[in-house]
This record gives structure tokens, C-alpha cells and sequence, in this order.
């Protein structure tokens, strides 16, 4: 796959074909299982932002989606 040709294409505003896409998402994909930071979550998965340390949100999340490890929680932001 050439990725300065799919970038120069984007950055025309051209549109890449189906087969291009998937090359670039397989790509993507390779590179991001190299990176140290970046772990496999088993699905179905509920994304939970940064709740910024409130217990009681905490609370009223599991009261809604339900409680682990019956439900799978990935929790973004900067305080997890």
C-alpha cells in the first residue's frame, strides 16, 4: 500500500476506494498493536469518558450499564 498516495489523495479531497481503506485500517491496526500503551479489550465493551474521580457517577453508571464483570467498562481520561 503507498500511504503518501492515500494522503495526497485525502488531502485533495479525493476519495479512497473501498480496497484502500481497509489497508489503511490494516495498517492502522498493525501499528497500534506494537504500541506498549494499547491493550485488547474482549467485546461487547461500554466506553466510559473521564468521570473525574466522582464516586457517585461512578455508581450511577454501574446502576445503569450494569456491574463488572458482567459488564465489560473500558474508562478513558487522564485520572484512570
Amino acid at each position: 500500500m503507498e500511504l503518501d498516495h492515500c494522503i495526497a489523495k485525502l488531502i485533495e479531497c479525493r476519495s479512497l476506494t473501498e480496497v484502500e481503506i481497509r489497508q489503511l485500517c490494516e495498517l492502522a491496526q498493525e501499528e497500534l498493536t506494537r504500541e506498549s500503551n494499547v491493550r485488547r479489550v474482549n467485546s461487547p465493551v461500554t466506553v466510559v469518558g473521564d468521570i473525574h474521580g466522582q464516586f457517585h457517577d461512578l455508581l450511577e453508571l454501574f446502576r445503569i450499564g450494569g456491574r463488572a464483570p458482567n459488564t465489560n467498562y473500558l474508562f478513558m481520561g487522564c485520572l484512570v
